[in-house]
């Protein structure tokens, strides 16, 4: 009875009434069915695309796509779904408030979006081609490879900001200049504070330890080194417990900031385990040739902890012929830097398999290769 009551109030309504409430409902239906397919073309677009690529181009463009795009692909999917949502947006322009909030918030998920994977694809172009081109071009490949893709994702960070601030109208640099002239006196007035403040910020963007991890650092030419657990990084300090005496040690982040730490917990190595299956038992002038070309061959690598390369070459119970088992450690401080040497480490294994094949030594490379995590004993 409720419900035909509702009808017949409806039906009562004037029809200008109607058309004003017949109108922002289509507005809003087409708004939301949009959106739906927003969300569908974002989930299966990257499904199609991969599937055109594969049946209409070469192979060469698949195995791109492979290696470029199908880690990146879920975060493509992402961006691809909130540039479409944030184009259904113009279907309540109308509605100018929930407009701009809306238009707010998705503009900055795009941005982000966007900043993030162009980053990821960088890096994934960096570590699936331009190791080997650096490589071709008879340069050597160290640490300062990160360092530029650092210093890239600060240029996609900053480009991102500028981008976001002038899509809103914001005058970035005019705020920045006014602040810079406001603070200037608040600058001279605590010092000390802004400095240690500055410190924080130093060690939360750097990272060169986080709590719980064991450091060792001089905080006095004159004495001894303090080796001990990061309890906690505070605003002002950071505490040190010292692992002989248990007592705790409070530095200033301004002090730590300046200071050379060796961060004793992340100094990891990952054992590397290949075997080589040769197809007849070697004689020992070519077992001499197969440990020479493995040992130059690692012994170019950076990041090999050198000395550390073990060759045994045996006969295996399961097939006729020669095994050789090489292990060695790959050192780095981070996930990124241990990434780059199993990246180098691909490009030495094609030196071996091309060196030994000009003695005409036959083998078969297992895979895959096998890398066990050793972090150091503290």
């Amino acid at each position: 009875m409720d419900i035909w009551e509702s009808i017949k109030d409806w039906l009562n309504l004037d029809a200008e009434t109607r058309r004003f409430l017949l109108r922002h409902a289509f507005n809003l239906g087409t708004f939301l069915f949009f959106v739906f397919l927003s969300f569908l073309a974002g989930r299966y677009t990257t499904s199609l695309v991969k599937a055109i690529i594969s049946k209409l181009t070469p192979e060469s463009f698949s195995i791109i796509y492979e290696k470029l795009i199908t880690p990146i692909e879920k975060l493509i999917k992402i961006t691809g779904t909130l540039i479409l949502i944030s184009i259904c947006l113009n279907f309540i322009r109308q509605y100018q408030a929930v407009y701009e909030i809306a238009k707010f918030f998705l503009d900055l998920g795009v941005i982000v979006s966007i900043a993030w994977l162009v980053s990821r694809l960088f890096r994934q172009f960096v570590q699936v081609y331009g190791i080997d081109t650096i490589r071709k071009m008879g340069l050597e490949i160290d640490e300062m490879l990160l360092v530029f893709e650092t210093i890239v994702n600060v240029i996609i960070g900053f480009i991102a900001v500028v981008t976001f601030a002038q899509n809103q109208n914001i005058n970035l640099f005019g705020l920045l200049a006014g602040v810079g002239i406001g603070g200037a006196a608040i600058v001279f007035a605590s010092q000390k504070t802004i400095e240690q403040l500055i410190g924080t910020i130093v060690l939360y963007l750097d990272r060169p330890f986080i709590p719980g991890e064991y450091i060792r650092v001089n905080l006095n030419p004159q004495a001894e080194d303090v080796y001990g657990r990061i309890e906690s990084i505070g605003i002002r300090s950071t505490k040190l417990r010292t692992v002989a005496k248990s007592t705790l040690v409070i530095i200033p982040n301004s002090i730590l900031a300046n200071l050379d730490i060796e961060n004793i917990s992340r100094g990891k190595k990952v054992m590397v385990l290949l075997y080589l299956d040769f197809l007849k038992i070697l004689e020992e002038r070519e077992q001499a040739l197969v440990e020479q070309v493995v040992n130059r061959s690692t012994d170019a690598l950076f990041g090999i902890d050198p000395g550390s390369t073990k060759i045994k070459l045996f006969k295996p119970e399961d097939k006729p012929g020669t095994r050789a088992r090489v292990t060695f450690f790959i050192l780095g401080s981070s996930e990124n830097s241990i990434q780059l040497r199993k990246r180098l480490l691909e490009l030495a294994n094609k030196t071996i398999s091309k060196q030994l094949n000009e003695y005409e030594i036959e083998f078969v490379m297992q895979e895959p290769t096998i890398y066990v995590e050793s972090p150091i004993t503290i």
